[in-house]
């Protein structure tokens, strides 16, 4: 029986790179000479350093700008609040998403439910696996799916014929 999995998974790779090619530019920046200015990242979580709020969004938009030049979307990024860190320095965390989270997983079985396509769809761990008769009835899944989640980056692997 055909099918194929729903999933949300970034490119952590070049997600790394991305964050090593912010740093770089950081020091290599007029504006943050001097400063506390600093980007890391540890496993799933993006840590954003700076003096100000104002530094933080400047950190933040450089990051935006080297994660869409190597083709990873942005919105993998759930960004956190600034928080006050030591001395004059304020914090800013930002989680790179990875599977589905439960309550989308079931909005995407009812979209596919309710659109009376001759196909299945059943949540297994953090992807959504999508199974029907017809490969047309897949595809149309799949474009459904595109039209209707358009606020988070899912793509289809482990098609099966």
């Amino acid at each position: 029986m055909p099918s194929f999995d729903t999933v949300c998974e970034a490119n952590l790779v070049e997600v790394k790179n991305a964050v090593d090619n912010t740093a770089k530019e950081i020091a290599t920046r007029f504006d943050f000479k001097g400063t506390a200015a600093a980007i890391s990242i540890k496993e799933r979580e993006i840590t954003l350093i700076g003096a100000a709020e104002f530094q933080l969004q400047q950190i933040e938009e450089i990051l935006r700008n080297k994660l869409t030049k190597r083709q990873v979307d942005v919105r993998f990024l759930d960004i956190g609040e600034p928080q006050k860190a030591g001395g004059d320095t304020v914090r800013q965390v930002v989680k790179v998403r990875n599977g589905i989270e439960a309550e989308l997983a079931k909005r995407l079985q009812r979209i596919i439910k309710d659109s009376k396509l001759k196909v299945q769809a059943a949540i297994q761990g953090d992807s959504v696996r999508v199974s029907g008769a017809k490969r047309d009835d897949l595809q149309a899944a799949m474009a459904l799916i595109r039209k209707d989640v358009a606020d988070m980056p899912l793509s289809f692997n482990n098609f099966r014929d």
